[in-house]
């Protein structure tokens, strides 16, 4: 990503990605529980995703969330600076690479917006790791919901169906830390949300 993090040319970094994998947008929005339509938006780029989207995307395709993004693969440098996360151009979630590219793991620092919550509960192989730098989460996995303060964090398997949403006002910040495991299940969608 830019320094002022405008996510340029995801969209078409999302459809050049389908495209590769010969998959139709049907197939491709299957694959990741979204309507066509809507991963036409995000291909288009009149939508930004969500991270559980950008993730199911990058399973989907075969690569990873920096990938997606843009970052420059196969760099030498374990420093990763830090600098101001904006917000998606749609209001949507805003994200920072935390981490080397590349890696069996992916870390993120993510900001969701409190107006943007995720209905769609996620499963799918791997572990992930939450750390709140701002505002307060509400995590649902499985049956529990837990509220997380700044300072907490949380560590759990990804096969337990799990959802992230801000429960503050000004919305959430947070270090997200997740392994890349490949599955054709990959992502899976469960419950009474809707489809996006």
């Amino acid at each position: 990503m830019t320094d002022d993090q405008e996510v340029e040319g995801l969209g078409t970094r999302l459809r050049e990605h389908r495209l590769a994998g010969r998959l139709t947008l049907e197939a491709a929005a299957a694959r990741v529980g979204l309507s066509p339509a809507y991963l036409s938006r995000l291909e288009s780029g009149h939508r930004q995703p969500s991270l559980p989207v950008l993730l199911g995307l990058a399973r989907a395709y075969g690569t990873s969330v920096s990938g997606l993004l843009g970052e420059q693969t196969g760099t030498a440098d374990p420093v990763t600076r830090g600098g101001a996360i904006e917000p998606g151009r749609s209001g949507g979630w805003g994200y920072r690479r935390a981490g080397a590219p590349g890696r069996a793991m992916q870390a993120l620092r993510v900001q969701v917006p409190p107006s943007v919550q995720d209905a769609v509960v996620r499963v799918h192989p791997g572990e992930e790791w939450l750390y709140v730098t701002k505002g307060r989460m509400r995590l649902t996995l499985g049956e529990s919901v837990h509220l997380l303060d700044v300072g907490d964090s949380a560590h759990f398997d990804s096969l337990t169906p799990h959802c992230i949403a801000a429960d503050s006002p000004d919305g959430i910040e947070l270090i997200f830390v997740h392994t890349l495991l490949q599955s054709p299940a990959g992502e899976l969608c469960l419950g009474d949300a809707p489809r996006i």
